[in-house]
């Protein structure tokens, strides 16, 4: 990287990652310190955590000053988390985000970063040619996850192999711009983030990722996986016609999501966007 690389933000949404968090964060601080030449800080968000995770980030910070930590005691999902971060855009170039189990090594988190001088918004992908996945899904998880990618393609039509691989970074411009339209809490938040960018016209490069799923992964298939094709229908009514006469809905939308144990989609109002 040159001497004048962009500030760089990294979010990290944390939910109870008392026994991975620590290293992933020394890693990356370590990794960052060497090879970007650029101001570089990592804010953890941490959504509604009962262990140790926000004593494990502060012990990091005292070696790794760029560190530091968003507390929210209450749950608000890892969508929710990543919106709250998020807002700290307008202090940085480039701000990206990567899963806290360290699935995604600094390394290539950097390469994503080098591809935004010419890119509003890169993501990883683990699906395309030349990504390189070190500990491959189980079965059922790549099954389920392709079939969620289809449910997805066919609902929104943006044509990306990989809506939800934990890694992605985006110029300030383009965040500030659909901030307002980020709304579902959970983890579809990420569909919520690309559909957003693609209706404003911001430009995404799905970019091949090195990859280790990680085990003890907290996604499980469970009612809060219904929350999570809850949120994916409830976005694409979101930006129908219909949308305004669901809104007195509202209340019941609210009941099913905590009946699922999920985190509950924020209000607002679709951008002006065809």
């Amino acid at each position: 990287m040159s001497r004048t690389s962009p500030d760089l933000l990294l979010l990290l949404p944390a939910y109870n990652e008392e026994e991975r968090i620590g290293p992933v964060l020394a890693d990356y601080a370590r990794f960052f310190r060497s090879k970007y030449r650029g101001k570089f800080q990592i804010v953890v968000v941490l959504n509604g955590c009962v262990d140790r995770t926000l004593e494990v980030v502060q012990r990091v910070a005292a070696e790794f000053p760029e560190i530091r930590a968003l507390d929210f005691p209450e749950p608000i999902g890892k969508g929710g988390a990543l919106i709250e971060g998020l807002r700290l855009a307008p202090t940085t170039d480039l701000i990206g985000y990567v899963d806290a189990d360290g699935a995604t090594a600094p390394a290539a988190f950097l390469d994503l970063v080098r591809q935004c001088d010419r890119y509003d918004c890169v993501i990883g992908s683990r699906w395309l040619p030349g990504s390189v996945l070190h500990r491959s899904q189980s079965q059922q998880r790549r099954v389920v996850s392709r079939g969620f990618h289809a449910f997805v393609q066919f609902l929104f039509r943006m044509g990306i192999k990989d809506t939800q691989c934990g890694a992605k970074v985006m110029r300030r411009e383009a965040v500030e711009k659909i901030h307002s339209s980020l709304r579902i809490a959970d983890v579809a938040f990420d569909i919520n983030l690309l559909y957003s960018l693609k209706r404003n016209g911001f430009s995404i490069l799905e970019h091949p990722t090195e990859w280790a799923d990680q085990l003890g992964s907290k996604i499980k298939f469970n009612r809060g996986s219904l929350g999570i094709v809850l949120s994916v229908i409830r976005l694409r009514l979101f930006y129908s016609p219909f949308y305004r006469w669901l809104r007195p809905l509202q209340p019941l939308e609210a009941w099913v999501y905590r009946k699922l144990s999920a985190p509950i989609p924020r209000p607002g109002e679709p951008d002006d966007k065809p």
